[in-house]
Order: structure tokens, then sequence, then C-alpha cells
């Protein structure tokens, strides 16, 4: 069975962006030592177009063989003109409001987000990397098997939450923490069921 990540980065306070949706302030905490690890632990994560100037060496990809992202998640690559942002992963956007996909490499779902995460999990490969946001994680939150938190040192004040999910206890297990000296922390916890 394969996993479900929520691979997120957020500030110290829990907010992914802004209360408008942009999360480029968290991008002013990538130094190099951070940026090394991350290109080297989560190659897949690194969208296509940033391999040659990043130094992207995928044979070494271990996690993810796909992603999963909701419509916001997806619209900073539009807008840019990148119909495929992901084209080294199966590609699914989540949306009601995108009605042909723009992209061949790029499959809509418009369904039951549920029961397609479901269907991708009972399938064979790697992972499956939940590219955001809050409400897609929202929605998905009993799927999640795996939260990678990026947090950055940062407070925000306020903004888009990690997850917009209703309030439950659901626990979980510390598997990693690794801390860089500009102050970012990665902290990993498996869903414990």
């Amino acid at each position: 069975m394969r996993t479900l990540t929520y691979y997120v980065a957020t500030s110290v306070d829990g907010f992914i962006a802004d209360p408008d949706g942009d999360g480029d302030f968290l991008g002013a905490y990538l130094d190099p030592e951070y940026l090394a690890y991350l290109t080297a632990e989560y190659p897949e994560t690194i969208p296509t177009a940033g391999h040659a100037s990043l130094g992207v060496d995928l044979s070494g990809a271990r996690h993810f063989d796909t992603v999963l992202m909701g419509r916001r998640s997806y619209d900073p690559a539009l807008k840019a003109g990148i119909t495929s942002p992901y084209g080294h992963l199966g590609q699914y956007v989540v949306t009601r409001s995108i009605t042909v996909a723009p992209d061949p490499a790029v499959e809509l779902v418009s369904g039951d987000v549920v029961a397609r995460v479901r269907e991708l999990k009972a399938e064979e490969g790697l992972g499956i990397y939940l590219c955001g946001g809050a409400d897609l994680a929202a929605q998905l939150v009993e799927e999640i098997d795996v939260f990678v938190v990026k947090t950055y040192p940062v407070f925000a004040g306020r903004g888009i939450p990690l997850s917009r999910a209703g309030f439950a206890r659901r626990d979980l297990e510390l598997t990693g923490v690794r801390s860089f000296g500009g102050g970012q922390v990665v902290t990993t916890y498996a869903r414990k069921r």
C-alpha cells in the first residue's frame, strides 16, 4: 500500500501562505545548506523546471512518483505558462473549476477525492506527494499517512493554516527531526493507526 505524505512548508505559527494565498514569503528561507538537503532528500518535490538550475538528480528519488495538488497550488504554474509542473511525476489536480486538463500529463480529479486517493494508494509504486493546500489537506486528513512539516523561522500572525480540518484528535508518531543553520526545521511524523 502506497502512502500519502503531506509535505508542506509553514511559518512557526502554522501558516502556509499569507491571507491572499501567496506562500512566497517562505521562499526567503531557502539558504544553500537547506536547499542542498531538500534537493538531495526530496528531489521529487522540486518542480521539473528547476531541476537543471538546482542540479536535481532524480536517480536517488525514493519517496514519491505521484503528486496531488489542489487547484490553488496548481495555479502559479499555470500563470507562468507551465501546464505540467511536475512532469517527472504522475500529476493529479483536484478541481471543480477546470473541466479540461490543460496538459495530457495532468489528470483532473473533480469527483470524490478520497475515493481517488484510495485507488492511487492501492496501486503499485512509490508514495504520493500531497502538494497542498489547506482545503485539500482537510478533505484528505484521514488518508494522510505521513506529515513532513518544513518550519521556517518566521512568525506570520495570520494567513492560510496548514489545514482547515475540523477539530479531532489524530495521534502522530515523531519519526525524524532535522534542523539547519538558517533556522529551518524539518519534522516528520507518521500517523498512528
